[in-house]
């Protein structure tokens, strides 16, 4: 069975590596949409996959260390495209969630990555 939790948060950064003149350049922010999917079988005991309140739990510090801060300046986000962020998402939650399979991250309605950890 497959199961998902929906977060946001909202982050600013800049990219230092695309061309002079390109907008992402700037400092500028976004409302990200994290959706984290877990797979596993039913406990047959409390017939659920994961606790949501233990995927919450594990994601909320996460998020409270991006959240409201200029991404570039956290240790492994110096270049944070959407991609990069979805990598850095993914290793902090599998350390500690291992039946995480899939992350989708928005940085706008209309853009965003979907990462399997492949």
């Amino acid at each position: 069975m497959k199961i998902f939790r929906k977060f946001t948060f909202d982050s600013a950064h800049f990219l230092p590596n695309v061309p002079d003149g390109h907008k992402c350049k700037n400092i500028h922010g976004h409302t990200y949409h994290l959706t984290v999917y877990f797979e596993g079988d039913l406990d047959d005991h409390l017939k659920w996959v994961i606790d949501f309140s233990e995927v919450k739990n594990v994601i909320k510090p996460i998020i409270e260390s991006i959240d409201h801060k200029l991404l570039n300046d956290i240790e492994g986000l110096e270049n944070p495209t959407c991609e990069v962020l979805a990598i850095w998402l993914w290793q902090k939650i599998k350390a500690d969630i291992p039946a995480l399979i899939k992350i989708k991250l928005f940085e706008n309605t209309t853009s965003g990555v979907i990462y399997e950890g492949k």
